[in-house]
C-alpha cells in the first residue's frame, strides 16, 4: 500500500462542498471517481479541511492510499486527465509515509475571504467574492478583528450543526487589507469551527457598516444570535495547510 499526498485547487461554485453524499458532485466524489477511472481502485480521499458548498480552495491538501505503487507524477497526470472540464485540479502529488494524515497531521490551516466593496455589482468575479455595496469602515473592522486573536470560546461564531467537541479555539493570526475596491480578510489557526470564518467575517463587515457589535460582549454571550450574519460561501478560500515537517 502506498500513500499519496496531493495539493488541489477547486472552484466550489457548483459543488456541494468537500464531503461526498447523494445531493450532487463534491470535491471528494470527483477525486475518487478520477482515481477509480485511472486505476480501478476505490480509494477514499481525506482532506485537511471539509469546505462547504460554494467555498473554493487555492491549495487544499489531501491524501489517499493505492494498493499498487505508482509514480507520483503519473498519478497526478492521470487524475487530471479524468478531471478535465471539472472544477477541480491536482496541482502536485507526492508519496508520503503511512503515518501522514491530511487532517490529523495538520498543524495550521489558512483561509482568506474576499469582499468587493463598491456600488456597482460584480460580474467577472461573481460567485468568487462577496459584493458589499455599502461603504465599509476598514479601520473599525481592523480594530474589532484584533479582539478575535488568541484563545477564546467561539460559541457565538459557531454554526448550530457544528460537530466539534469543544468551542474553544485559538486564532493565531488575523489581518484585513484593502487594495482598491477589494478587502481581503486572512485567518490562521490549527483548526476552525463550522462556519467560524464566515461568521467572523459577517460580524466584521456589519461592524464596518456601523453596527455597534462589541467582540468582547459577543464572546461572553456564547450565543450565535449575539454575533453578525454568516458571510456568503462565495468569498471564502482555503489557502493552505501546514505540517510539522517537510518530510510529511
Amino acid at each position: 500500500m502506498t500513500r499519496y499526498k496531493i495539493n488541489i485547487e477547486y472552484d466550489g461554485t457548483d459543488l456541494i462542498g468537500w464531503q461526498i453524499n447523494q445531493d450532487g458532485p463534491s470535491v471528494q466524489s470527483l477525486l475518487q471517481e478520477a482515481i477509480f477511472k485511472f486505476c480501478g481502485e476505490q480509494a477514499e480521499v481525506y482532506s485537511a479541511g471539509r469546505t462547504d458548498a460554494g467555498v473554493h480552495a487555492i491549495s487544499m491538501v489531501a491524501h489517499f492510499d493505492l494498493s499498487r505503487d505508482q509514480d507520483a507524477q503519473t498519478v497526478m497526470r492521470a487524475m487530471n486527465f479524468y478531471l478535465v472540464n471539472k472544477p477541480v485540479s491536482v496541482l502536485n502529488c507526492e508519496k508520503v509515509s503511512d503515518d501522514f494524515h491530511a487532517r490529523f497531521s495538520c498543524v495550521a490551516r489558512h483561509y482568506k475571504y474576499v469582499v468587493v466593496n463598491r456600488s456597482a455589482p460584480v460580474v467577472l468575479n461573481k460567485n468568487r467574492v462577496w459584493w458589499v455595496p455599502q461603504k465599509l469602515d476598514v479601520d473599525a473592522m481592523k480594530k474589532a478583528a484584533g479582539k478575535l486573536l488568541g484563545k477564546h470560546d467561539f460559541t457565538s461564531f459557531r454554526a448550530a450543526q457544528c460537530q466539534a467537541k469543544s468551542p474553544i479555539k485559538t486564532l493565531d493570526s488575523v489581518s484585513i487589507t484593502q487594495n482598491g475596491e477589494e478587502i481581503i480578510f486572512k485567518f490562521s489557526a490549527r483548526s476552525f469551527l463550522h462556519h467560524q470564518v464566515r461568521n467572523m467575517v459577517g460580524t466584521l463587515v456589519e461592524i464596518g457598516m456601523g453596527k455597534p457589535y462589541d467582540i468582547d460582549e459577543i464572546f461572553v454571550a456564547k450565543d450565535r444570535s449575539a454575533a453578525g450574519i454568516t458571510a456568503p460561501a462565495s468569498g471564502l478560500y482555503f489557502v493552505a495547510a501546514d505540517y510539522a515537517t517537510d518530510a510529511d
